[in-house]
């Protein structure tokens, strides 16, 4: 099969190869790559940000695919189900997080196209057991952000609280389906992006928020939780100091760069500061559920499986509106 992996001899980019299809162990479903989503998360592994990645990986966590076969102990799946591969692929559980509903945080876990063969490739498999059914008002090019933009993103906004003014730091993938989500749930969102970029305001704008500026500018009126998908850690501070007391700032990103030191009193009044890792199999059926019963528009990008690295030029380059979709 036909696949774009990351090797030792290329940096920052994914090369053409053709490799063995893989077959299913038991507990996995063989899927047939419909369309696979190009998250922040892709970039940071091809470009080395992540530690520890084993080489040669084929990355991509936003499946969305056919079960082509099932393997002898999978009774969820059968040939010809539609299904979704998000970026937690396995997790141990028996260790204290997994059986406390944080199978997030499990030391043992992986991750598809990080530790796993992912989905910049024609067939991939997957742990039948970290695999989702999709919601079927969405096609397979505009249900593929849902898997991570969706997922990690809903993680963050219910982590955030209940706040009724909502800030956005960084308008991509993930910032306008939760945006959408919020807004349908009576909320005001407020959406900050880069100084300058106005293709990213009104982007913002487009989807209905009811502010859009500049990262350094105030909201006109204080926030009361914010979530930063920018991984900008000058952000966390800059965030802080347009909350109200008791506000809420989430750091939804698994990379960011490193937070300068701010004074106190912009923490002071019991704001808390915290970050999301990873998500659980609770918040995807969650999040699915919701997104099947809501009129969400995921605003992708299309490209060719064989020109995966202009769809990463693209998001490295803050080119994009919405989310860069591969199809094989």
């Amino acid at each position: 099969m036909k696949a774009m992996q990351l090797t030792r001899s290329a940096s920052g980019r994914v090369e053409p190869v053709e490799v063995p299809m893989p077959r299913p162990e038991s507990t996995q479903v063989l899927v047939r790559v419909l369309a696979c989503g190009v998250c922040r998360t892709d970039l940071h592994v091809v470009d080395g940000e992540l530690p520890n990645t084993p080489l040669p990986i084929v990355p991509g966590h936003e499946i969305v695919g056919l079960v082509h076969e099932a393997g002898r102990d999978v009774h969820a799946f059968v040939p010809g189900d539609r299904i979704g591969i998000p970026w937690l692929g396995y997790s141990c559980g028996v260790c204290e997080f997994c059986r406390s509903n944080r199978e997030n945080l499990c030391s043992r876990a992986r991750y598809t196209g990080y530790q796993l063969d992912g989905g910049y490739a024609e067939y991939t498999v997957a742990d039948a057991r970290f695999c989702f059914p999709l919601p079927s008002s969405y096609d397979d090019e505009h249900a593929a952000p849902l898997l991570c933009a969706g997922l990690i993103g809903y993680r963050a906004y219910r982590m955030a609280g209940s706040g009724r003014r909502l800030g956005i730091y960084g308008f991509g993938a993930a910032a306008h389906i939760i945006a959408q989500v919020a807004i349908h749930q009576g909320r005001q969102v407020f959406a900050f992006a880069s100084p300058g970029d106005e293709r990213a305001m009104r982007f913002a704008r487009d989807v209905g928020v009811s502010w859009a500026g500049a990262s350094n500018e105030p909201p006109p009126d204080p926030l009361d939780c914010a979530i930063i998908f920018a991984p900008v850690g000058r952000l966390v501070p800059e965030a802080l100091s347009r909350t109200v007391p008791g506000a809420v700032v989430v750091c939804a990103g698994i990379h960011m760069s490193d937070i300068p030191s701010f004074p106190y009193r912009l923490l002071w009044g019991e704001r808390v500061v915290r970050s999301v890792a990873n998500l659980t199999r609770a918040d995807a059926r969650e999040f699915l559920d919701l997104a099947g019963g809501l009129p969400l528009r995921t605003h992708t990008q299309r490209y060719a499986l064989s020109n995966a690295n202009d769809a990463l030029d693209d998001l490295r380059g803050g080119r994009l509106s919405g989310a860069a979709v591969l199809i094989p």
